[in-house]
């Protein structure tokens, strides 16, 4: 069962090792990145930081959504981590068992406005996540699950 699903550059680190997986109730966190799947050093930089308690799997876009829609991923309780919104998008549109999509971390960049402490959006991603709203997907702001929730369409304005 899928138990959430974050935006975070950073993919895995404290907040998504501890605070994220021990909340939603994971057992297994899926790192859904086309470039960290085919970089063994950064595998394996991803594997130290995984939780004690939890599987950490590592998988490009294509194969994450192949294995959501068969059913291989139902064994587990598995919190979904990718490192920006387009494959976010990708993956509740072509899954369709997402309703709600955590925004954790964007970096700034010349293409990008900030619209939350954490969170940078270019044009793209903000017509992906207006996208995304109007279909009834909850977007959320939030670093750690203690926060309040700040909602994407009351951020964005």
């Amino acid at each position: 069962m899928i138990k959430g699903l974050r935006v975070d550059h950073r993919l895995l680190h404290g907040q998504v090792a501890v605070a994220w997986f021990n909340t939603v109730g994971a057992n297994t966190i899926l790192i859904a990145n086309d470039a960290v799947a085919a970089d063994e050093t950064r595998k394996k930089i991803m594997r130290m930081a995984k939780p004690a308690n939890g599987k950490l799997v590592i998988k490009d876009i294509d194969y994450c959504i192949h294995a959501i829609n068969t059913g291989l991923t139902d064994k587990y309780d598995m919190f979904v981590v990718v490192e920006n919104v387009k494959d976010a998008y990708r993956l509740i549109t072509e899954t369709k068992v997402f309703d709600s999509l955590n925004l954790g971390g964007t970096p700034p960049t010349d293409e990008t406005r900030n619209i939350s402490k954490t969170i940078n959006v270019t044009k793209e991603d903000e017509r992906l996540l207006d996208e995304l709203a109007e279909r009834g997907i909850e977007v959320e702001i939030r670093q750690v699950p203690a926060e309040s929730k700040l909602l994407y369409v009351d951020a964005r304005k």
